[in-house]
């Protein structure tokens, strides 16, 4: 081809534009109609929808192996987070519970984690509820009522 050995004078360049012009000419007449958009809205939105849905199911399912496989969820798992308690912008208290059912307090911040303190079962139980009833000599509410 002229085009490709020889693209510095000025006739061969005139004679390659008209070639080409003239090629993608032919090849636009030659070739069907462009194709037109699909009609079915509901098509095109299933065709989007159920892969996608797929993809989800199949990473939940690979989720939930490695949580089973490894042991990182559920009632079985090493350690577990009883409660957190924020005592600071970037500052927490945690209660950490073993499988062996020892509790800890850790203490976790921006930068570090630091062990606080290992509780005892007493520590986590609840207070007793102690129920004082009203004096008698405490004034009456709005409403006149004690």
């Amino acid at each position: 081809m002229i085009c490709a050995t020889r693209p510095s004078r000025r006739r061969e360049r005139a004679l390659c534009a008209g070639l080409l012009l003239v090629a993608t000419a032919s090849a636009h007449a030659a070739s069907p109609a462009a194709p037109t958009p699909s009609d079915s809205f509901v098509g095109e939105l299933l065709a989007l929808v159920i892969p996608l849905v797929l993809i989800i199911a199949g990473l939940l399912f690979l989720l939930r192996l490695v949580r089973r496989r490894y042991g990182l969820s559920g009632n079985d798992a090493p350690l577990s987070v009883l409660q957190i308690l924020p005592v600071g912008p970037r500052e927490r208290l945690v209660l950490v519970k073993s499988r062996a059912g020892r509790v800890f307090a850790i203490g976790v911040g921006a930068q570090s984690v630091t062990f606080v303190t290992d509780l005892d079962a007493e520590d986590l139980e609840a207070p007793p509820s102690t129920d004082i009833p009203a004096a008698s000599h405490s004034p009456p509410n709005i409403d006149g009522y004690r």
